[in-house]
């Protein structure tokens, strides 16, 4: 009988090829993760960045809109008064204004008092809603009215309440 095989027994068959190291690759790791973090902040302030840029861009064309709104409007009510045609004057009244005076009173008041030859508006105070206006009077005379601003409540558009 044969004896017992000399040295280790044989390793089992298999697919049988060792990797050439050891631990997992760590290179570039610490890269990837710096660009991954970089580009995750680069998107959070694009859109952060983006929602506060859209809220200032709407502030900004809001007064825009309203100093647009009040210039028209005065020029609109002057433009009346110039040419004489005091019933488009009155409809550039708000319905507080209508309601203190009928368009007829209106009409009348208007054509008894020194009429406006020109008009030079001044810059729309978004603030406080008025409009100065620099008025040549028939003769020549000259005045600084105020015209105060209100907000239509069913179209939102500005409106003449008053002339100061």
């Amino acid at each position: 009988m044969p004896g017992p095989p000399a040295g280790p027994p044989a390793p089992p068959p298999g697919p049988g090829v060792s990797p050439p190291f050891a631990a997992p690759p760590t290179e570039g790791r610490r890269a990837r993760l710096w660009l991954g973090l970089g580009v995750g902040a680069l998107a959070v302030l694009l859109c952060c960045g983006g929602g506060g840029g859209a809220v200032v861009g709407l502030a900004v064309s809001g007064v825009q809109a309203v100093r647009e709104q009040g210039r028209t409007v005065s020029t609109d009510y002057y433009q009346a008064l110039v040419d004489r045609n005091f019933g488009q004057a009155y409809d550039q009244l708000c319905d507080d204004a209508q309601r203190r005076e009928s368009r007829t009173d209106f009409e009348r008041r208007v054509a008894a008092e020194p009429q406006v030859t020109a008009y030079r508006l001044g810059e729309v105070d978004t603030n406080n809603l008025t409009v100065p206006v620099d008025v040549t009077l028939e003769g020549g005379r000259r005045e600084r009215q105020q015209v105060v601003l209100g907000q239509d409540q069913q179209s939102g558009g500005l409106e003449v309440c008053g002339i100061n």
